[in-house]
């Protein structure tokens, strides 16, 4: 933090919690407890102050707070941060900013372990990059697959796991002639519209 302060960077960071943060939020968590109780769901309320250490940090900074109840128990998580209340509100920081580093991780969990881009064990880097480009390249295909040919199908939100493992690892009957190939596929599957639709879709995204 001290780092982009002095080069003029702004950041947005997780803060690990201790009894004096969650003390400093006390009564946001007792208010989103009883909403909880009213409303039968979780709940969350946020609180903007400003908080330093007892010793390792050099000066104050900007704290927000999210003060969660879910299922009964209390849920509370902080960030620190260099941008200003007037800039941008607590909640908005939160939900959209700090969770959205989240999501992108998500995103890169996914092409790990549904399209092995981990499998980086071969004896030179060269081999091992080629690997990554591989498994980036089959995650944007099959991110264009989703976001065109499974649009508003069971699919449509659909992790690169489920995709291959649904629609992709399939058992067919497979003809070559000279002119064409054909897929036939067995009548008793059970995503074979799916399959249809998106290579529908798919043949006029590309004539198009």
């Amino acid at each position: 933090m001290a780092w982009c302060e002095a080069n003029r960077v702004d950041f947005l960071f997780g803060l690990a919690r201790n009894e004096r943060l969650e003390a400093e939020i006390n009564t946001e968590l007792m208010t989103a407890a009883l909403e909880s109780i009213r409303t039968g769901g979780p709940a969350r309320s946020f609180k903007d102050f400003t908080w330093s250490t007892l010793d390792s940090w050099s000066r104050s900074r900007r704290v927000v707070g999210k003060a969660e109840v879910t299922g009964g128990d209390a849920n509370p998580r902080f960030v620190v941060t260099s941008l200003k209340a007037a800039e941008i509100g607590g909640q908005y920081l939160y939900e959209k900013l700090y969770c959205a580093r989240g999501e992108m991780e998500n995103r890169i969990k996914e092409c790990q372990l549904d399209l092995f881009a981990d499998r980086t064990s071969a004896a030179t880097m060269r081999a091992n990059q080629l690997r990554l480009w591989f498994a980036s390249t089959a995650y944007v295909l099959l991110c264009a697959l989703r976001r065109i040919g499974l649009a508003y199908t069971q699919f449509a939100e659909a992790t690169c796991g489920t995709i291959r493992l649904k629609l992709l690892k399939l058992g067919a009957l497979v003809r070559v002639s000279v002119r064409r190939i054909k897929v036939a596929m067995a009548s008793a599957c059970p995503y074979r519209n799916a399959f249809g639709l998106a290579y529908v879709r798919l043949r006029n995204a590309v004539a198009t």
